[in-house]
């Protein structure tokens, strides 16, 4: 699933052909993806103005001249594609197609359809049901260790989970608190609410590090992402321990014979890779 990079860099690459722009025509190519497309979906967008492209934890918010916000989620496997000009004819998973009035053809393919649209206004944005309950932005002003280290305090659940849940820290998932955590030097194991003081300074520069170098490099591409150019993401060339099973850790001094590497666990249903040598 497209974690904050990955949406990120999507929203980058849409705001050069969107802002300014006039939507001209809106096509919804099927009744719903993990939702019902909301109703007059075409009639309420087209003709309306794009002020902004921006994103909140993974959903990404297009602003519109009227007061509407469009909110939109990847998914699993969606993904956001510009054309220059509109094409001959549309593939079986490209379900919303946007044309702007300088001929712009923006169109959201989902395989899956795990993602979703929806409007609100702007006044009501953040009392919206996916978006009500996020914690701060781990790139905004709000976010820093103390800020980390309070939202910690009581959780009983592993540091990799709380990490997770996107009502302490919105935005992050598997890959990038695997990450940071491997940054910070804390085992994904450790209680939530045992990181706090200095090692959660560190965890909190750890977290904006991991997505500042993965922004820079256009996301992480495993399987679906490309970025809205259509190029695909390259800081999965950059992991020093998601999916790196047996393999020794980038820095470390551990010896692989004796360690085993890089190692694997199971949390919550999801793969957690670490460093026990560095990681405590």
């Amino acid at each position: 699933m497209p974690e904050l990079p990955e949406v990120e860099t999507v929203c980058r690459g849409l705001a050069p052909h969107l802002e300014g722009r006039v939507l001209v025509r809106v096509e919804q190519r099927r009744p719903n993806l993990r939702m019902p497309f909301p109703p007059n979906f075409e009639e309420r967008l087209t003709g309306r103005r794009v002020e902004s492209v921006r994103r909140r934890a993974k959903y990404i918010l297009v602003q519109l001249d009227d007061g509407a916000v469009l909110i939109a989620h990847l998914g699993m496997s969606g993904r956001m594609t510009i054309a220059p000009e509109r094409p001959e004819s549309f593939g079986k998973h490209d379900h919303a197609v946007f044309e702007t009035d300088a001929g712009t053809v923006v169109t959201f393919n989902d395989a899956r359809r795990f993602g979703f649209m929806d409007l609100t206004s702007a006044d009501a944005l953040g009392d919206h049901a996916m978006l009500r309950s996020l914690g701060p932005e781990p790139l905004g002003n709000a976010f820093s260790g103390p800020v980390l280290a309070g939202r910690l305090a009581g959780k009983t659940t592993p540091i990799k989970a709380a990490l997770l849940d996107q009502t302490i820290v919105a935005g992050l998932g598997n890959i990038y608190v695997a990450e940071a955590l491997f940054q910070a030097g804390i085992s994904p194991t450790r209680l939530a609410s045992s990181v706090g003081g200095a090692e959660a300074d560190r965890l909190a520069t750890a977290i904006r590090e991991v997505l500042g170098r993965a922004i820079e490099a256009g996301g992480s591409t495993l399987r679906d992402h490309r970025q809205a150019s259509g190029e695909l993401g390259y800081f999965q060339h950059q992991f020093a321990v998601y999916d790196r099973e047996g393999e020794a850790c980038p820095g470390c001094s551990c010896d692989v014979e004796k360690t085993g590497g890089v190692r694997r666990i199971v949390q919550s249903g999801r793969s957690t890779f670490y460093c026990a040598a560095r990681q405590r």
